[in-house]
């Protein structure tokens, strides 16, 4: 057998025998300095033997020192891990798997051979290295190359197509389960299909799944076999900042300055104290200072504290990943995923301590490289043979060019012998997978995490995860940050909702401040975008963002705090920025306070435009500020682009009538205004009454819009609390499992379409069971008895033609005479009728008309189909199976 699995292999030997020379050579050379070493080594030890025998002497333990010693170890605590999922072939189903999980073919018994033939070369050429982890036995306990059991194969779903989101859904739908030893790779490596089915695994069937799906969507992906961190190897995120913390980094826009006019005025002269400025500024930077000693002062005592945990088996722990090249998929640079956490990291990151080998689909590729400095030196050039040894000789990667020596070096004879052997195919190409085709069903894609929940514990932070329509208000994640690393003192929540009718989004609680600020998607009945709040209770501290395009009004922004409210606008006809109102104490005091039964007195409004270029700068106000209480009226327009000031005018707005109910005239006095360049027209009291005229207008206009805008606030208030309490969510059309008004759809055809085929059998019933029913059960028929059954069965179809045409005409004959009535009492009464009974009688005339036609029209086509039904009805009758026999004679 040796023998054979030699000669089957004699071709990738043959290509691999001139590398296996120089590799053993290169390790003779680093054995030989390694012996040179220790012996200069042995010759120094004897020197120093003496002072090294004085201090051994020296350090001799004495019992308090023993004492001591018992009672540090009897302080270490020992934490015994919690029971851990298990995963198991006796916890797997196999009697119902393929019969390809079940055996090999010949391709895949000969690559196992040749795989047993590698394995052996590399362990007699590295005997220091750990043994290959070649072909692990399936669920089926059947040996299988580990590059076969990986499956290409690119999901329906395109939320899967991308490494980032696919690597999520992984860590999502399935539950870690640790290797049984950490020091070496598992004895069993099961299909995706079962990982999915049961949606538990190790790291590397984690890693054959992924790897899997990436290659199917055209990454150049690898699983990788070698040694990983604690953290890493454990899923211990709890060092880990939670990627929903990190804050992006905002862009600092730089606004471009205007520059500077000619003529501009000259800033006042800062008469604050330079002294005072230069103590506040070295008390600040003292602060600061503090809190930064103060915090790194923390950072190196949780440093300490972890380093203090030290890991024994640190660089033993055995670990799978995935390797992503770059190339493909337009990836720039290469990099590791870990299956576990959906996490990628450099390959120079620190928590990836070594690789043993990594395969594929394809080819299997051994290590050769040192991983002293862990995975940070690594070449990741799968075509250099001396940095990566292949089992196949048939594999994708370029090989590495020979050099001009060694390529004149060759033997020219050489070349003459193998130039007929060239054409030969020395490769052997890697088997199909036995795995069957990777399927994942809407409703498992849907639900993600096993039995519909996950929670996965960051560093201060806990992130919990549902699937959709799995709680009744829409949750599907929730992040909780805390303030220390125990997680007692919680600090903020913040919730993710889907499919609510509300449109919620996020749900922001700051536990610190009591603030919860809420975000919508765009289709909230009210335009909603954010509302940030501390309490539902009107007139309290709030901020309400709107989508402006979903508004007539163009509200943008609305803050609100018991005092006063301030609104924002864009793109409004008449050009409305912004609206500020001040409101007073109220004067009646009720035990229930609202906009509507005691609205809260406006004491000054404040209105700003936008520029307006239909009208000239200095008519176009810029800001309008009502005074109520003081009745007054402040005005200041836009400046124009040559001026360095703007227009003001202020008017007194007076009663229009006095106490005696006399009507007051516009005086000079009453209007107070500031022009740059003063017109003439502007200077009558006819312009000035008129303004002032439609200023009263406008402010009147202003105060019912600031009270709708109270109205609305108070709206909005209690459509939020209802949309709390019935959190109703939304189901599309297409979901037929959830969706009730569809079900109820397909019920009612499902109930139309049982109906209408009732109907049909009915239609089809038995002509004859009339007829056969007067004779005696189970009696034969006799040929006298079938012709008598056939005459009265053709008698009573003609009998009941006649009746139905005598009933047409019947009907037709009555709406004949009714009609000639109802003309005769026309005739005599023509002259006394109204217009309303004339009308009655028309329309009556015309419905009648069109009744009499329609009868005549049925009893026509009455008589057409008549003769050839009973005609049909006689043919039927002589075709019966129970009449053919014995009425032949009369065809």
């Amino acid at each position: 057998m040796v023998q054979a699995v030699l000669k089957a292999t004699s071709p990738l030997d043959s290509q691999r025998h001139a590398r296996m020379e120089v590799l053993k050579e290169k390790v003779e050379e680093e054995e030989a300095a390694e012996r040179e070493e220790a012996a200069e080594r042995a010759e120094r030890g004897e020197k120093t033997k003496r002072p090294m025998e004085v201090r051994r002497g020296e350090t001799t333990m004495t019992q308090e020192m023993l004492r001591d010693l018992e009672r540090k170890l009897s302080e270490i605590e020992v934490s015994v891990p919690e029971k851990l999922l298990t995963f198991t072939k006796d916890t797997i189903d196999t009697s119902k798997l393929p019969l390809s999980y079940q055996s090999n073919t010949l391709k895949e018994e000969h690559l196992l051979q040749v795989a047993d033939n590698f394995s052996r070369q590399y362990s007699h050429l590295c005997p220091d290295r750990v043994p290959l982890f070649l072909h692990p036995l399936n669920e089926c306990e059947v040996p299988k190359f580990v590059s076969t059991t990986i499956r290409p194969t690119l999901m329906p779903y395109p939320e899967l197509y991308n490494w980032d989101t696919c690597a999520q859904f992984i860590s999502d739908f399935l539950s870690m389960v640790p290797l049984p030893d950490p020091l070496k790779p598992p004895l069993y490596l099961y299909s995706s299909t079962t990982v999915l089915k049961y949606q538990k695994g190790n790291c590397f069937d984690f890693s054959t799944l992924l790897c899997s799906m990436l290659i199917g969507a055209g990454y150049d992906a690898y699983c990788v076999n070698g040694y990983g961190s604690q953290d890493l190897c454990y899923m211990d995120l709890t060092r880990e900042v939670c990627p929903l913390t990190m804050k992006p980094k905002e862009t600092v826009k730089e606004e471009e300055k205007a520059p500077p006019k000619k003529y501009a005025i000259k800033p006042p002269r800062d008469l604050t104290s330079r002294f005072e400025q230069e103590q506040e500024m070295k008390r600040q930077e003292a602060i600061k200072a503090e809190e930064e000693n103060r915090r790194k002062q923390e950072e190196a005592r949780l440093l300490e504290q972890e380093n203090a945990k030290t890991d024994p088996l640190h660089g033993l722990r055995v670990h799978s990943w995935v390797l992503v090249l770059s190339g493909k998929r337009e990836v720039p640079e290469s990099f590791f995923i870990d299956p576990f956490t959906a996490r990628s990291y450099s390959t120079q990151d620190d928590h990836f301590l070594g690789i043993e080998s990594l395969w594929n689909h394809k080819n299997y590729w051994v290590n050769m490289q040192d991983c002293w400095n862990c995975c940070k030196e690594l070449v990741f050039d799968l075509g250099d043979p001396v940095r990566w040894e292949y089992l196949l000789l048939g594999t994708d990667k370029p090989f590495l060019s020979l050099t001009e020596e060694e390529d004149e070096g060759m033997n020219d004879d050489d070349d003459v012998e193998n130039l007929g052997k060239e054409d030969e195919d020395k490769s052997f190409d890697m088997p199909p997978s036995w795995v069957e085709q990777i399927e994942i069903s809407p409703e498992a894609f849907e639900t993600r995490c096993p039995n519909g929940k996950k929670v996965i514990q960051y560093k201060r932070a806990k992130l919990e995860k549902w699937a959709p329509y799995l709680n009744n208000n829409g949750l599907v994640c929730r992040l909780t940050t805390y303030e220390d690393l125990e997680c007692t003192k919680t600090l903020e929540v913040k919730e993710w909702y889907q499919n609510r009718e509300d449109m919620l989004e996020l749900k922001d609680i700051n536990k610190i401040t009591g603030l919860n600020v809420d975000y919508f998607k765009p289709g909230h009945p009210q335009a909603l975008r954010m509302h940030s709040y501390k309490s539902m209770q009107p007139e309290m501290d709030r901020v309400m963002e709107f989508y402006e395009t979903a508004r007539v009004d163009g509200l943008i922004k609305r803050e609100e705090t018991p005092k006063t409210m301030t609104e924002y606008y864009h793109g409004r006809p008449d050009f409305l920025s912004y609206r500020h109102v001040n409101f007073g104490p109220r004067m009646k005091k009720l035990a229930l306070n609202s906009a509507e039964s005691n609205p809260r007195p406006m004491v000054k409004i404040t209105e700003r435009f936008f520029r307006n270029p239909a009208k000239p700068a200095d008519e176009d106000v810029a800001e309008r500020v009502f005074l109520i209480a003081e009745e007054r009226i402040q005005l200041r327009y836009h400046c124009r682009s040559d001026h360095i000031t703007a227009n003001k005018r202020e008017f007194l707005r007076r009663m229009e009538v006095d106490s005696k109910g006399n009507k007051i005239i516009m005086t000079p006095d009453m209007c107070i205004s500031f022009e740059v360049e003063p017109m003439e027209h502007t200077k009558k009291l006819l312009y000035q009454y008129e303004a002032m005229m439609k200023l009263k207008n406008e402010e009147k206009l202003s105060r019912h819009q600031a009270w709708e805008s109270e109205l609305e606030v108070l709206e909005i208030l209690k459509l939020r609390e209802e949309e709390e309490e019935a959190h109703t969510l939304t189901i599309s059309i297409y979901d037929t499992k959830r969706n009730e008004k569809s079900k109820e759809y397909r019920e009612a055809m499902e109930r139309v379409l049982h109906e209408e085929h009732l109907r049909q059998v009915e239609a089809q019933l038995d002509y004859l069971a009339p007829f056969l029913a007067q004779l005696p059960p189970g009696e034969k028929l006799t040929r006298w008895q079938a012709v008598r059954l056939k005459e009265e069965c053709l008698n009573d179809f003609k009998q009941r033609l006649i009746d139905k045409a005598n009933l047409i005409q019947a009907r037709f004959e009555k709406e004949t005479q009714e009609l000639q009535k109802k003309q005769q009492w026309y005739q005599e009464n023509q002259v006394t009728l109204t217009p309303e009974d004339e009308d009655l009688y028309l329309s009556y005339c015309s419905q009648a008309m069109f009744r009499i036609r329609i009868l005549e029209q049925r009893l026509s086509r009455h008589k057409e189909l008549a003769p050839l039904k009973y005609l049909a009805l006689e043919e039927k009758l002589y075709k019966d199976p129970r009449l053919v026999e014995l009425l032949k004679v009369f065809v």
